[in-house]
C-alpha cells in the first residue's frame, strides 16, 4: 500500500497534468498573472513536447470549462474531421476492411492548435509567444525522455528506419535508441513554431493569435502537410498508401463551442461533459444507472457488489455507445439519459455477469451495431498490427501503460478548464520532416460499414474517446478532472466520483482509491476488438472481492495493485469534500503514473 498522500492546497491557482514539466508550466503562468487559459494552454505545449508518444501537434483536443463570470459549464471541441475525399469507397478500394491505426490513411484535421488559439483568443490573457515560451524551450534547448518513450522507439525503430525515414531522423540520433533521461532536442517543431510566431502579427492581441491560426491552417502549414501525405508510406496493412487529407480540408475547418451535456450524478452532484460525438456521456449513462442502486466504498475501497453493478452499468452504457453515440444524424441523448430509459435499462442489471451486447431502443428506434462489432474477440486484423497500431499503449488486454493526455487548471478569479489532449503519436503516423511533428490518426474510430452512428463520411468527426470533465455540487462548479485510458476514460473517472461522491473522500483520496474497468465492449481502435464478461482490477478492492467478482462470472484480470488510471484533478475548497474554505484551490495526481504532477499556490 502506498502511503497516503493529500490534496495541494493554495489561494492562487491550482494545476494538475500528467506530466511534471507541463505541470510547473502552468503554475509558473499562474503565479506570474496568467489565468487558468493562458495556463492551461501552456501545459498543453509542453506536453506536446515532453509527452511525444501520447500527444503532439498535429492531435487533437475538447475541453469543458466554466469562466469566472459564467458558471454554465460550455465545450470547445477541437475533434478534426474526415478528408473530403475519405469515403468508405475509397478505403475499400484501398484494400483497407476496417480503417488503419496506422500510417497516413487515418489522419483528420489535426485541431489541437486552432483549439488552444481559440481557447487562449477567447479566453485568456497572455500574447501566443508568451504562452508558448516553455514549450518552445524545451523544443529548442532538449528535455529528458520519460523511460516509456525507449520503450516506444525500441518497438518501432526498425519500421521507423525502413519505412518512415523522417521519422528515424527525428527519434533515431545517429541511428540509435535515446536512453531514459537523455536529453532529445526537437529543431524542426521549434522551427515551425518561430515561424507560426512570426506570422502573428495585427494590431491586437486577438488579431495576432488569429493570424498564428491562419498561417497553420491555411499557410505554409497547411501546404507542408498536403504535399507530405501526397507520398505513399507503409501502414499496418503492409502496404504504402499515400493519405488523403488536403490543404483545403484544412482551410475549411475551425474549432467550435457548444453547450456542455449536464445530468445529475446523485447526493447533490452534477457532471458536465462533452456531446455524443465524444464519449463523454457513457460516464452520464453510467451514473444514470448507478443512481438507484446501493453503493458502499468503505474508506472508499468498493465492495463486490458496487464494482459488479457499476461493471454491468459500464455494459450497457458502452454497448449504447456503439449504436448511438457519433457525429452522424441527430443522436437521441435526451432519452438515453431521461428516467424511463435509464429505469428500463437498469432493470437488466442481474447477479451476475452478461456477456452480451445489449444496447437500447431509445423512442423504439432500433439499434444500429456493426457486424464486427457485434461478437467479442480480438477484432480485426487490418494487416499486419505491427508497430504502432491502436491507442499506443492501452494493451489489447485492456491493461493501461498510460496513453494519451491531461490537463487541469483552477484559477482564484474562478475560471476553471478540464482537458484531455491526444493524437499525433509519433509511433503511429510518419513524421513530416519539414514540420517536426506527425499527423493524427484518429480517423481509426470509423467504421467502413455504413449506416452506423460512427461510420466514416466526408467531414464527419471520430468518435473520440478523449473526455474532460467537470463536477458540480448543488449547482457550484467544483472540480475539474480526466484520465488518459482510451476507452477507459468515462470507468475510471467513475470510479473516482464514486469515491468522491459516496465516499466524501478529498481529491487525492478519490484518486488513489482502487479502481477497475470492463472490457465487455468493442474496442474503438484497431483491430476493436472486445472480451464477453472481461473485467480489469487493482488487486487492492481485496482477494475476497476478486474471488465474489469471479464467482458472478466476471473474467477477472488482476492489473496490481497501482496499475489503472492516470487521473488528474483541480477543485474549488469551498465545494470539495473537506476543502477548507472559500479561498482554498485544491490539486491532485494519480500516484500510478510516476509523472503525473500537481501544483497549487
Amino acid at each position: 500500500m502506498a502511503p497516503r498522500t493529500f490534496d495541494r492546497i493554495g489561494p492562487r491557482g491550482a494545476v494538475s497534468s500528467t506530466h511534471h514539466l507541463g505541470t510547473a508550466a502552468a503554475a509558473s503562468v499562474l503565479a506570474r498573472g496568467g489565468n487558468a487559459f493562458d495556463a492551461a494552454a501552456a501545459c498543453g505545449f509542453v506536453l506536446q513536447v515532453v509527452e511525444p508518444h501520447l500527444c503532439g501537434p498535429g492531435g487533437e483536443l475538447p475541453a469543458v470549462f466554466v469562466t469566472a463570470s459564467d458558471p454554465t459549464p460550455t465545450v470547445l471541441c477541437a475533434q478534426g474531421v474526415a478528408p473530403a475525399a475519405a469515403t468508405p469507397e475509397r478505403l475499400r478500394g484501398e484494400g483497407c476492411e476496417i480503417v488503419p491505426g496506422t500510417g497516413l490513411l487515418p489522419a483528420t484535421v489535426p485541431g489541437a492548435w486552432d483549439g488552444w488559439l481559440t481557447l487562449l483568443r477567447d479566453h485568456g490573457t497572455w500574447e501566443l509567444a508568451d504562452v508558448l515560451e516553455p514549450a518552445l524551450g524545451y523544443a529548442t534547448s532538449g528535455f529528458p525522455l520519460l523511460p516509456r518513450v525507449p520503450e516506444v522507439l525500441s518497438a518501432v525503430a526498425e519500421h521507423f528506419t525502413t519505412h518512415w525515414p523522417g521519422s528515424a531522423a527525428t527519434w533515431l540520433p545517429e541511428g540509435r535508441i535515446p536512453g531514459p533521461g537523455e536529453l532529445v532536442r526537437l529543431p524542426a517543431l521549434a522551427a515551425t513554431w518561430r515561424r507560426l510566431l512570426g506570422e502573428a502579427t495585427g494590431p491586437s492581441r486577438e488579431a495576432r493569435i488569429d493570424a498564428a491560426r491562419d498561417a497553420w491552417y491555411r499557410g505554409f502549414v497547411a501546404e507542408e502537410i498536403d504535399r507530405f501525405v501526397a507520398v505513399p508510406a507503409r501502414d499496418e496493412t503492409g502496404l504504402d498508401h499515400a493519405g488523403l487529407l488536403t490543404a483545403d480540408d484544412l482551410a475549411s475547418w475551425s474549432s467550435h463551442y457548444e453547450p456542455a451535456v449536464l445530468a445529475d450524478a446523485g447526493n447533490g452532484w452534477s457532471v458536465a461533459k462533452c456531446g455524443p460525438w465524444s464519449q463523454g456521456p457513457v460516464l452520464l449513462q453510467q451514473l444514470r444507472l448507478l443512481s438507484g442502486t446501493d453503493l458502499e466504498l468503505p474508506g472508499g475501497v468498493a465492495t463486490a457488489e458496487t464494482v459488479h453493478v457499476a461493471a454491468e452499468a459500464a455494459k450497457l452504457a458502452f454497448a449504447d455507445r456503439e449504436a448511438w453515440y457519433g457525429d452522424s444524424t441527430p443522436v437521441p441523448l435526451d432519452e438515453l439519459l431521461s428516467d424511463t430509459y435509464t429505469d428500463a435499462r437498469r432493470a437488466l442489471i442481474g447477479r451476475v455477469s452478461d456477456g452480451a451486447l445489449r444496447p437500447g431502443a431509445p423512442g423504439g428506434r432500433e439499434p444500429r451495431i456493426g457486424s464486427w462489432a457485434a461478437t467479442p474477440g480480438a477484432g480485426r486484423s487490418t494487416g499486419t498490427d505491427g508497430p504502432g497500431s491502436g491507442e499506443p499503449t492501452v494493451s489489447r488486454q485492456g491493461v493501461t501503460r498510460g496513453d494519451t493526455v491531461h490537463v487541469d487548471v483552477v484559477d482564484a478569479a474562478g475560471n476553471m478548464i478540464s482537458v484531455t489532449p491526444s493524437g499525433g503519436w509519433l509511433q503511429s503516423s510518419p513524421t513530416v520532416p519539414s514540420l517536426g511533428f506527425c499527423l493524427g490518426t484518429r480517423g481509426q474510430m470509423f467504421w467502413l460499414e455504413e449506416g452506423l452512428a460512427s461510420s466514416l463520411a466526408p467531414g464527419r468527426m471520430p468518435r473520440t474517446t478523449l473526455s474532460p470533465s467537470l463536477a458540480f455540487r448543488d449547482g457550484e462548479p467544483a472540480a475539474a478532472f480526466g484520465t488518459p485510458g482510451g476507452d477507459q476514460q468515462d470507468q475510471w473517472q467513475l470510479c473516482f466520483l464514486l469515491a468522491l461522491i459516496h465516499g466524501e473522500l478529498d481529491l487525492q483520496a478519490a484518486i488513489d482509491a482502487p479502481a477497475w474497468h470492463s472490457t465487455a465492449f468493442p474496442g474503438s481502435f484497431a483491430p476493436r476488438g472486445w472480451e464477453a464478461h472481461g473485467l480489469v482490477v487493482e488487486s487492492r478492492l481485496g482477494a475476497d472481492t476478486l474471488a465474489e467478482l469471479s464467482r458472478r462470472g466476471h473474467l477477472v484480470d488482476d492489473a496490481g495493485p497501482w496499475a489503472l488510471g492516470r487521473m488528474c484533478a483541480v477543485g474549488r475548497g469551498a465545494v470539495l469534500p473537506g476543502g477548507g474554505g472559500a479561498g482554498a484551490l485544491h490539486a491532485a495526481a494519480d500516484p500510478r503514473s510516476g509523472v503525473a504532477a500537481a501544483i497549487a499556490l
